[in-house]
């Protein structure tokens, strides 16, 4: 189902396959009117897809970052809203993750070439092209040679959490990147938590770091789960956002911009622009 809003979609500047102008116009012809630039780990692509917006007078375009953080066991996604990329504490900080992004892929195609898995990082490097370096562009490495049918399954197979080609990387804690996200005069929000262990200590921890909202309506996530993530965010008073994730990697099935089995509400909506307009009121102070 198509929505007006769409908070969490990447780009070529990350591990997206359309450059942010075409992510732009993907989204305007799906019925977008509101979109989230949330690249991984950078901002390299809010000044293309501003211009493009430029273009659609009843579009309204977000710069916002999507920041992967550890906790034991595990990993989190924060997501960061209306961030001025020329801010230079967030750059250092965005440089810092994108270089442990790329150390990390290079140990993951060391792991994989011990294991006989003839991938390059030439090949890594050719998919990543200007952008932050991510598990994606290992996958498509992969694809490529033939090891696997599909991105996916790369993830299962080889790269994954517990894949015996995994690698880690510098990260910031959950609590880290929502504080500097909140000092930065921008707004946070946690990415699909549906499976995250322990949630309620999640959001209890990132709560006190100002932590404004939770993605309910992600793109897959059916009646049930959305359910018992409203009634997650009404416990800790997060306003409940989402979005379709786009990255145009995973094939037929992948929805398109503002394609969420659960659309935002307008409630929803409003919410994250009202407090991007209060953020920016705050920092012209």
């Amino acid at each position: 189902m198509e929505c007006r809003a769409d908070f969490h979609c990447h780009s070529t500047a990350s591990d997206g396959i359309l450059s942010p102008s075409e992510l732009v116009k993907l989204a305007y012809e799906h019925g977008v009117r509101i979109m989230a630039l949330t690249d991984h780990d950078s901002t390299e692509g809010v000044e293309e897809a501003r211009r493009a917006a430029e273009g659609y007078p009843d579009f309204t375009l977000i710069p916002g970052v999507e920041m992967g953080t550890d906790i034991p066991g595990g990993e989190v996604h924060v997501l960061g809203y209306f961030l001025e990329p020329g801010n230079a504490e967030l750059q250092e900080t965005l440089q810092r993750l994108r270089d442990s992004r790329r150390l990390r892929g290079q140990r993951m195609v060391e792991k994989l070439q011990a294991m006989g898995v003839e991938v390059t990082w030439e090949q890594v490097e050719r998919f990543a092209g200007d952008g932050a370096v991510g598990r994606p562009h290992v996958a498509q490495a992969l694809l490529e040679k033939g090891y696997i049918d599909n991105i996916s399954e790369a993830f299962e197979k080889y790269i994954g959490r517990d894949g015996p080609a995994y690698a880690d990387r510098t990260k910031l804690t959950p609590s880290e990147a929502v504080a500097s996200i909140v000092r930065l005069g921008g707004v946070a929000c946690l990415a699909h938590p549906r499976d995250l262990e322990d949630l309620d200590g999640v959001l209890a921890d990132l709560k006190a770091a100002g932590l404004a909202g939770m993605e309910v309506h992600y793109k897959y996530y059916e009646e049930e789960a959305v359910k018992r993530l409203l009634d997650a965010a009404r416990r800790f008073d997060l306003i409940p956002w989402g979005g379709s994730d786009y990255h145009g990697l995973y094939g037929e099935d992948e929805p398109f911009p503002g394609g969420m089995v659960s659309p935002l509400p307008d409630e929803s909506i409003e919410a994250l622009l009202r407090l991007g307009r209060e953020r920016a009121a705050e920092k012209a102070r």
